[in-house]
């Protein structure tokens, strides 16, 4: 007598192939998301980098950027791109805000990559961390134009309760800077001599 060799059936080499096919597809899909991905941040990046360069080369300019919107077309890692800023005015004097953001040339409007906000300013503060006066007024709420915030004016009363030959500490108001920055304040205070 003849044994059969039992093997697969054709319904059943189907049914295997179907579901390797179906895997195979998930793994496809998986793939090509993960290839998309990288595209997308690849150019979330670059778009990032051309929005801090704009940023940078405005801060570090001559004087402060002009109040308005502007835009241009550049290329940048072998792709052209268009980026728009907008300068405004803030609250403080010798602050300026500035939003810019880019995106591809063949992208709509609207549809920026990425958005960076920067400021340009002209004050800085006194070294020892008091406070900055911004439009040449004293601290907030005193008054008095000499920045230390006790609202009386000129000199105040040392650590031992003498009246000291005034307020030393640095400049009340505003000071310009340059492309590579200030130099920072000299501290005159005698107390911190000791």
């Amino acid at each position: 007598m003849r044994s059969r060799t039992r093997g697969f059936t054709l319904i059943e080499v189907l049914a295997a192939l179907v579901i390797v096919a179906l895997g195979m597809l998930g793994v496809i899909q998986a793939v090509t998301q993960t290839a998309r991905n990288g595209t997308y941040l690849r150019e979330k990046t670059f778009a990032h980098w051309i929005a801090l360069n704009l940023v940078t080369e405005r801060r570090l300019a001559q004087s402060a950027p002009e109040v308005s919107e502007s835009s241009e077309e550049i290329e940048f890692a072998g792709r052209r791109w268009r980026w728009n800023m907008r300068v405004t005015q803030t609250g403080v004097e010798s602050l300026r805000r500035m939003d810019v953001s880019v995106r591809p040339v063949d992208a709509p409007d609207g549809t920026a990559l990425a958005t960076v906000t920067g400021f340009y300013g002209t004050a800085i503060g006194p070294s020892g961390g008091s406070s900055l006066t911004w439009s040449g007024a004293g601290g907030p709420g005193d008054g008095d134009g000499d920045g230390d915030g006790d609202g009386g004016g000129g000199g105040g009363g040392g650590p031992d309760g003498k009246q000291d030959d005034g307020d030393v500490k640095g400049p009340s108001g505003p000071q310009p800077t340059g492309p590579t920055g200030p130099a920072p304040p000299q501290d005159t205070d005698p107390e911190d001599a000791e």
